[in-house]
Parts: C-alpha cells; sequence; structure tokens
C-alpha cells in the first residue's frame, strides 16, 4: 500500500501496526508512535523520523536510504539487511538493536548509544561514528574500511576478522576488544587505549598507533610492519611472533617493558640491543601464548 508521497503524520500514533511492504516514501513521521510496528520490506526512502519511538519495529530489509532517524529511540529493533544508505542516526538510541548485514554506508552515525548491538557483517565504509557508544557489539566481518571512529567508545567490542583499513580511530577506546584476524591496515589509532585487547594476528602494516596505549594487550602474530609506534606504549603486551620490521619511532625503551619478545621480528638494531641488555625477552616464556 502506498502513502501518498511525503504525508505529513507527525505524532502520529501507529503501535503494533502491521505496515509491511508500505511506501512511506518522504513521509514526515517525526515524533511518531512506531513501538513493535512492522515494516518489514516497506520503502521509508527520505522519510522524517527524528525522535520517532521504534521499539521492537521490525524493519527487515527496509528501504531506509537517507533517512532522518536523528534522535530516534531504535532499541531492540529488528533491522537486518535493511538499507540504510546515507541515513542520519545522529544520537539515536540504538542498543540491543540487530543490524546483521544491514547496509551504513556513508551514514551519519556521530554520537549514536549502539550498545549492545549485533551488527556482524553490516557495511559501515565511509560512516561517521564519531563518539559512537559500541560497548560490546558484534562487529565480527564487519566492513568499516574509511569510516570515522574518532573517539568511540568499542570497550569489549567483537571486531574480529573486521576490515578497518583506513579507519579513523583517533582517540578510540578499545579496552578489552577482541581483534583476532582483523585488517587495520593503514588505518589511524593515533592516541587510542588497547589495554588488555586481542590483536592475535591482526594486520597492521602502515597504521598510525603513534601514542597508542597496548598494555597488556595480546600482540601474538600480529603484523606491524612500517607502523607509525612514536611513543606508543607497550608495557606487559605479549609481542611473541609480532612483526616489527621497518617499524618507525620504535625504540628500545618501548619494547623493553614487553612482557615477552619471544621470536619477534624486529630490525637488527634493536634486536642486538636486546640481546645486550634484555636477554630474558626472547626467550621462550613459561607460560601460554
Amino acid at each position: 500500500m502506498d502513502i501518498p508521497t511525503g504525508k505529513d503524520l507527525k505524532g502520529a500514533n501507529l503501535e503494533g501496526a502491521n505496515l509491511k511492504k508500505f511506501n512511506f516514501q518522504e513521509a514526515n513521521l517525526e515524533g511518531a508512535n512506531l513501538i513493535k510496528v512492522n515494516l518489514e520490506e516497506a520503502n521509508l526512502e527520505r522519510a522524517n523520523l527524528k525522535k520517532a519511538g521504534l521499539l521492537a519495529a521490525n524493519l527487515k530489509k527496509a528501504n531506509l536510504r537517507n533517512v532522518n532517524f536523528r534522535g530516534a529511540y531504535l532499541v531492540e529493533s529488528h533491522l537486518e539487511n535493511a538499507n540504510l544508505e546515507g541515513a542520519n542516526l545522529e544520537l539515536a538510541d540504538l542498543r540491543r538493536a540487530n543490524l546483521n548485514g544491514t547496509d551504513l554506508r556513508g551514514a551519519n552515525i556521530n554520537g549514536a548509544d549502539l550498545r549492545e548491538a549485533n551488527l556482524e557483517k553490516a557495511n559501515f565504509q565511509e560512516a561517521n561514528l564519531e563518539g559512537a557508544n559500541l560497548i560490546e557489539v558484534n562487529l565480527e566481518e564487519a566492513n568499516l574500511e574509511g569510516a570515522n571512529l574518532k573517539k568511540a567508545s568499542l570497550l569489549a567490542a567483537n571486531l574480529k576478522k573486521t576490515n578497518l583499513r583506513k579507519a579513523n580511530f583517533e582517540g578510540a577506546y578499545l579496552i578489552s576488544a577482541h581483534l583476532e584476524n582483523a585488517n587495520l591496515e593503514g588505518a589511524n589509532f593515533e592516541g587510542a587505549c588497547f589495554i588488555e585487547a586481542n590483536h592475535n594476528g591482526a594486520d597492521l602494516r602502515g597504521a598510525n598507533l603513534q601514542e597508542a596505549n597496548f598494555g597488556g594487550a595480546n600482540l601474538v602474530n600480529a603484523d606491524l610492519q612500517e607502523a607509525n609506534l612514536k611513543r606508543a606504549s607497550f608495557k606487559e603486551a605479549n609481542l611473541a611472533r609480532t612483526n616489527l620490521i621497518r617499524a618507525k619511532h620504535l625504540l628500545l625503551n618501548q619494547i623493553s617493558k614487553a612482557k615477552t619478545l619471544y621470536e619477534t621480528k624486529l630490525d637488527e638494531k634493536l634486536l642486538i640491543s636486546l640481546r645486550g641488555k634484555y636477554p630474558a625477552l626472547l626467550e621462550e616464556p613459561d607460560y601460554d601464548d
């Protein structure tokens, strides 16, 4: 069913309505009550849903391109495989929402709350997530290439096998985050906090890690070739089998604070210094990697 293009439904009460495949293109639904509404496969392209209530709403496979969701309440909503390309989700509440496989390319998600949301395999390419709350989110195998996550909070987030190439994580908080086998090539992590994070097998080649904090982090088998490590902290970090060949601005007093450098790949000059001053760091540790 089609609603006239641009229809004004501001503040409308549509709670629990079955609107599957409805056409709300360019409709004004600002502040509307859409709690538990069924909008599966609906067309809401360029609609205005500013501050709308969409608690537990079903928006699976919906066309939400360029929709304005600024400040909308989307807690526990279902957005699986929906198209949110270019959508405005600034300050939206998406806690525990399901966005598995959702297209969010170029979306504005500045300051949004996505705590515990399922973002597995979602596409955030070139999206703006600056200051977003991503605590305990599932971003496994998601695409965040070129995305902006400056000062975002990703405490205990799952970023396994995620594509983070050339993304901006300046000043982001990734404490206890899971980055196993993630692609962080060329990304900007200046001043980021990776305390107790797991980077096992991660690709950090050419990444900007200036002043990043890897305290207690696991970097086993990670590749940091040609990464910028100026003033980065590796206190108690596990650098076993980490590749640090041609790493930039890496000094002896930085890696000497590591928990272990067993089988770590290092430039010859640093290796010679370590053998002379900290030989125990190069020995096989007596604990599991």
